[in-house]
């Protein structure tokens, strides 16, 4: 499980990067403010979840997230015309999906793992190890952010979390197994979301004013 988690990890850190600079592609920001926000978009949730179980950010202990993310942005960067072309950007909401998804399990699995707040609190520390970084982002890039978007973004990683905590549960000998449908579900709700442009129902959403 730790290498899984490791390459996990490192997968869904090179697709927050990405979608962290893309976030600013347009606004003429130069390669410092680049690296700073999509450095921030890849580490901001886990780093957040580290700050509330009260262990060592993850990247201090493995820096490579650090260098993979940094890498990531410059290449992003570098080939931002590619990049932007709406084939590739719609591509790359599927893989900000994916990050998602990796990210929601990985977290909800350490703060089980090191038996916090059992067993509501793997699920709070899932969803924001999973959106943490894009609320950052968005934040910073002077966006709505996902929260207020209506889009099927941390629903799908909180039904997930769900799902993955009732298998650590009550099924534990099937974790791994479990962890990789759980993943899956969460992609697959947040890819059918985008495929389909689906949104929060309106009867869930409040009137405006």
């Amino acid at each position: 499980m730790d290498q899984i988690n490791f390459w996990i990890g490192i997968i869904a850190t090179i697709a927050f990067a990405v979608t962290g600079v893309l976030a600013i592609a347009d606004r003429g920001v130069d390669l410092f403010g680049v690296l700073v926000l999509g450095v921030i978009t890849a580490i901001g949730g886990g780093t957040l979840r580290d700050i509330i179980l009260d262990v060592p950010a993850f990247w201090s202990i493995a820096q490579i997230y650090i260098w993979v993310a940094l890498g990531a942005c410059i290449i992003t960067f570098v080939a931002e015309s590619f990049f932007t072309q709406p084939q590739i950007y719609r591509w790359m909401l599927y893989i900000d999906g994916l990050g998602a998804a990796l990210f929601g399990i990985q977290g909800a699995d350490k703060a089980w793992n090191l038996g916090f707040g059992l067993p509501v609190a793997p699920v709070i520390l899932g969803v924001v190890t999973a959106i943490g970084g894009g609320l950052l982002r968005d934040v910073l890039a002077g966006r709505k952010t996902l929260l207020m978007s209506h889009e099927l973004y941390a629903i799908p990683v909180t039904l997930g979390c769900c799902i993955y905590i009732l298998i650590l549960n009550f099924f534990p000998e099937y974790t791994l197994e479990g962890s990789v449908i759980c993943m899956l579900a969460i992609f697959g709700l947040r890819a059918a979301a985008i495929y389909w442009d689906l949104r929060v129902p309106k009867l869930f959403i409040t009137k405006t004013r």
